[in-house]
C-alpha cells in the first residue's frame, strides 16, 4: 500500500513554483494534495508524468492558491526520464519559490530525501503554466464504436494526449497521464473502440499531442498483424488499410520507453473488433488496463481496471435468468490473468494473441470456469445465466483482487503509517465486498424469471466442515484449514492442509454446514460448482436483494446448499483475507462422482497445489507436503490424475516423466467439465495450471518402472515426487 508522509505548510497567497535544478533536460513526476483549512475537505490528488505535465529543467509549473488553503507535502517520485531526456533522472535538488514564511517551514533536504510518492495541490488551486487544459478521462464501456462510416470506409481521427483518469471513484483520486481519444472528443480508458465489418476500409489519422514524448502506435493495420508506427511529439500521420480477418484484437499507443520490470503503463490499450459479415453484434467488449508505479522497493501504487474502472466502481452488468451473454475480452496488460466466473461455465469460441484471432473447432471449444489470458491476448466466450442472484467475474490472481491493490487512498488522509496498516487489515477482514476486494472484478446481477419456483431439495445429504487453526507447521506463520466431521466433532486445533477432500455424488442435494472455530471471520467459495447465488461464498455480495451472504463469524456457522450438476474435480476455498488464509491452508478439493460410483484411492489420485506462506519465490505444497513419499501405481491399470491449482498465483508446469522426458497421458476434463471423446487427446504429460484451475488426466502405465512427477524445471524442480509402477 501507499505509505504517506506529509508536512503541513502555512496558508499561502502566493504562487508556488517547482523547479528541477539540473543542467540537462530531465523530468520528475509529482503528486499533489491539499485541502480547505482546517481540514482536507476538498482534495486534488494526481500524478503528473510525461508530456505537457512533466517538470523539466528550464521549465516550471506555477500554481496559484487562494487565501485559506494549506499546502501539504506528500511524496516525490523519481523515475526514468521521458524519451526526450534520454537518461535516467538522479535525485535532483528541488525547491519551492514562495513566501519567506513558507520557505522557513519547508526543509529542502527533507524533500530530496523522500522517494515514495509526490507533491500536490488541491482543487481550488489553479494551474497557470500555459499548457493546454487536461480533460477528464471517461470510462469507456465499449458500447459505441469510434469514427464515422462513409460508404465502405471508416474515418477515424485518434490522438494521444494528457488526461485526468479516475481509475476508481469518479470523485476520488486520479492520475494525469497520456491516454487515447478521438480528436475533438473525450479521452478514455480503454481507448476508443474500433469496430467494423470485415471488408471495411479504415482511414485513420494518428496524432501525438504530447509535448515531449514520442509515441509508438501498435496494431493499426490489416488483421492479422501487429506492426508498429512511431510518431514524434506534435506530429500526425495517416494510415489506410482494409480491416482484415474477423476477430478480436487490440491497438495501443506506447508512450516513450517503459521498464516493465519496474512500472506498468497499459492505460493506452484499446479494443479492435472485426465482425464477420452477417454476424451478431450484441456482445460486450471488456478491456483490462493497468497502471502501476513503485512506491518503494517492495510496494507499488496500482490502478487496475476493466473498461476504465476498478472494483467496486466497475460497471454492474445485468441479465435475466435464461439470457445468453456474449463477451469479447481483451487483456491489454503485460500480465497473465486467469479469469474466473462464479457459478457458471463459459464456452470459449475464439482465442487470440492480440494480432491474430483463431476460431476453435467446435469439438475443441472448452467449457471452463477459469481461463488463463496471457499478456495482450484475447478471447470470445458465451455463457447462459441460468440462475438468479449476484455473481462475479474476476482475475483469480489474489494480488489482482486484494484490497491492497486499490488505487484510491482517500481514507489515508491524516493517518499515520500504523493507522494505514490497521485500515488495510480491517479491509481484508471486512464483510463489505467493496472493501475486502478490489481491482479486476465485474459484478453481474441476474434477475429471476417471472413466477420462478424455488428448486425443491428432497432429502439432502448433510455434512459438517470445521474450520480451525493449529500450531505453525511450515513456512506460513499460521496453519488454518478445514476438517470434515465424520462422527464426533473434531478435536480442537484439528487442521488438515489441504482440507479434507469432499467426495460427493452428482445429482444428490448436499447441505454443508461450515463451523468457524477460528478467532476471525471467514467465508467459503465452492469454486466451479453450479449452485445458488446465496451459497456462493462472497460475503456482502452473493445472494441478492435483502438476502446477502454473511461472513462466518468466529463461533458461528453457515450452511451452503449445493446441487451437484456434474461429476468432476472442483475446489473449495476461503474467499476472505486470501493472502493470509489461503497461504495458511484454507483450501481443499471436491470430487463429484457419478451415482453408484465409489472413490478408489488406488486408481484415483489428487494433487492439490497450494502455497506455504507468502515467500518470494513461493514455496509449493502438494497435498500439504513439500517432500512426499513415493506413490505406488499398478501397471496395466488406468489411473485418473486430478490436479487442483489453488495458490495465490500458480502458473507452475507439472510434468510426468522418465529419464527420457515426458510420457503421455490423455486429457479428460478441465474445471470439472468432462471432455467429449473426440476432444480427449493423447498429449505429452505436462500441465501448467493457474490459480482456480483443475485438470483431469488418464494415465495408463503399460509396464513396471519408475517415473517422476515434477513441478518446474526438471533440472532444478520446485517440487517432485517419485512414482513407482509395479
Amino acid at each position: 500500500m501507499h505509505n504517506e508522509r506529509r508536512r503541513a505548510l502555512a496558508p499561502c497567497n502566493a504562487g508556488i513554483r517547482l523547479r528541477v535544478k539540473e543542467d540537462v533536460r530531465r523530468s520528475v513526476r509529482v503528486q499533489y494534495t491539499a485541502g480547505l483549512m482546517p481540514g482536507p475537505t476538498s482534495r486534488y490528488d494526481g500524478t503528473q508524468e510525461g508530456g505537457a505535465a512533466s517538470v523539466e529543467t528550464g521549465c516550471e509549473e506555477v500554481f496559484a492558491c487562494d487565501q485559506g488553503f494549506r499546502m501539504m507535502l506528500t511524496h516525490i517520485v523519481w523515475g526514468p526520464a521521458t524519451v526526450a531526456c534520454r537518461t535516467k533522472l538522479p535525485r535532483p535538488d528541488l525547491y519551492f519559490h514562495s513566501t519567506p514564511a513558507m520557505t522557513r517551514l519547508f526543509d529542502v533536504r527533507f524533500l530530496a530525501a523522500v522517494a515514495i510518492g509526490g507533491i500536490g495541490l488541491s482543487a481550488g488551486c489553479s494551474r497557470q503554466s500555459g499548457q493546454q487544459p487536461i480533460t477528464v478521462v471517461e470510462a469507456n464501456d465499449n458500447r459505441h464504436a469510434a469514427g464515422n462510416m462513409r460508404g465502405e470506409t471508416l474515418f477515424v481521427n485518434l490522438e494521444v494526449r494528457t488526461g485526468q483518469w479516475f481509475p476508481e471513484d469518479p470523485k476520488g483520486q486520479y492520475l494525469n497521464l497520456p491516454v487515447l481519444g478521438e480528436v475533438g472528443k473525450a479521452v478514455s480508458v480503454p481507448g476508443p473502440l474500433i469496430r467494423v465489418v470485415e471488408g471495411t476500409i479504415i482511414s485513420a489519422t494518428l496524432t501525438n499531442s504530447l509535448a515531449d514524448s514520442a509515441v509508438t502506435w501498435v496494431g493499426m493495420q490489416t488483421k492479422p498483424g501487429l506492426d508498429s508506427l512511431r510518431i514524434k511529439s506534435g506530429e500526425t500521420k495517416s494510415v489506410r488499410f482494409v480491416a482484415g480477418a474477423p476477430g478480436t484484437y487490440f491497438y495501443s499507443a506506447r508512450v516513450g520507453m517503459v521498464d516493465h520490470k519496474v512500472r506498468e503503463r497499459e492505460q493506452t490499450v484499446a479494443a479492435f473488433v472485426v465482425d464477420a459479415k452477417g454476424a451478431r453484434t450484441d456482445d460486450r467488449v471488456l478491456v483490462m488496463n493497468i497502471w502501476s508505479e513503485p512506491i518503494d522497493s517492495v510496494n507499488h501504487r496500482n490502478a487496475l481496471a476493466i473498461n476504465g474502472r476498478g472494483w467496486p466502481y466497475t460497471e454492474r452488468l445485468e441479465a435475466k435468468a435464461g439470457d445468453t451473454l456474449r463477451w469479447r475480452i481483451v487483456n491489454g496488460t503485460i500480465r497473465p490473468h486467469p479469469m474466473h466466473l462464479h457459478g457458471f461455465y463459459f464456452r470459449i469460441s475464439n482465442l487470440g494473441d492480440g494480432g491474430r484471432d483463431s476460431l476453435l473447432a467446435a469439438v475443441d471449444q472448452p467449457n471452463v470456469v477459469t481461463q488463463l489470458m496471457l499478456p495482450f491476448s484475447t478471447m470470445a466466450l458465451q455463457w447462459v445465466a441460468e440462475r438468479e442472484g449476484n455473481w462475479l467475474f474476476h482475475c483469480h490472481l489474489a494480488f489482482h483482487v486484494d484490497p491492497d491493490t486499490r488505487f484510491t487512498l482517500a481514507s489515508s488522509q491524516g493517518k499515520t503509517k500504523q493507522m494505514m496498516q490497521d485500515s488495510s487489515h480491517n479491509d481484508h477482514k471486512s464483510g463489505d465486498v467493496s472493501r475486502h476486494m478490489a481491482g479486476l472484478i465485474l459484478g453481474i446481477s441476474v434477475a429471476p424469471k417471472p413466477n420462478t419456483i424455488a428448486e425443491a431439495r428432497v432429502n439432502p445429504r448433510t455434512m459438517r466442515l470445521v474450520v480451525d487453526e493449529s500450531r505453525r507447521r511450515g513456512r506460513s506463520p499460521r496453519a488454518m484449514g478445514f476438517v470434515l466431521q465424520t462422527n464426533a466433532e473434531p478435536a480442537r486445533d484439528s487442521v488438515e492442509i489441504p482440507g479434507t477432500p469432499l467426495v460427493l455424488t452428482r445429482g444428490e442435494p448436499t447441505d454443508i454446514t461450515v463451523i468457524n472455530r477460528l478467532t476471525e471471520a471467514t467465508s467459503v467459495h465452492w469454486h466451479g460448482v453450479e449452485l445458488e447465488s446465496f451459497s456462493d461464498g462472497v460475503s456482502g455480495w452473493s445472494g441478492g436483494g435483502k438476502r446477502m451472504a454473511p461472513l462466518i463469524a468466529p463461533g458461528d456457522s453457515f450452511t451452503a446448499h449445493l446441487t451437484l450438476r456434474r461429476a468432476g474435480t472442483f475446489i473449495y476455498h476461503t474467499h476472505l483475507n486470501d493472502l493470509e488464509q489461503l497461504t495458511s491452508g484454507m483450501y481443499g478439493a471436491i470430487v463429484v462422482l457419478e451415482p453408484g460410483q465409489r472413490y478408489n484411492p488406488r486408481t484415483d489420485h489428487l494433487f492439490v497445489v497450494g502455497w506455504d506462506g507468502l515467500q518470494d519465490p513461493p514455496h509449493l505444497l502438494v497435498n500439504g507436503d513439500s517432500l512426499p513419499a513415493p506413490l505406488v501405481l499398478q501397471a496395466g491399470v488406468h489411473h485418473r490424475l486430478r490436479f487442483v491449482f489453488i495458490g495465490l498465483v500458480n502458473g507452475d508446469e507439472f510434468s510426468l516423466r522418465t529419464n527420457d522426458g515426458p510420457v503421455k497421458w490423455r486429457t479428460l476434463a478441465q474445471d470439472g467439465y468432462e471432455k467429449s471423446p473426440a476432444a480427449q487427446h493423447v498429449v505429452d504429460a505436462k500441465v501448467a495450471g493457474w490459480a482456480g484451475q483443475t485438470f483431469d488426466f488418464d494415465f495408463l502405465p503399460s509396464a513396471p518402472g519408475e517415473y517422476t512427477l515434477i513441478a518446474g524445471d526438471p533440472k532444478k524442480p520446485d517440487w517432485s515426487r517419485r512414482i513407482v509402477v509395479k
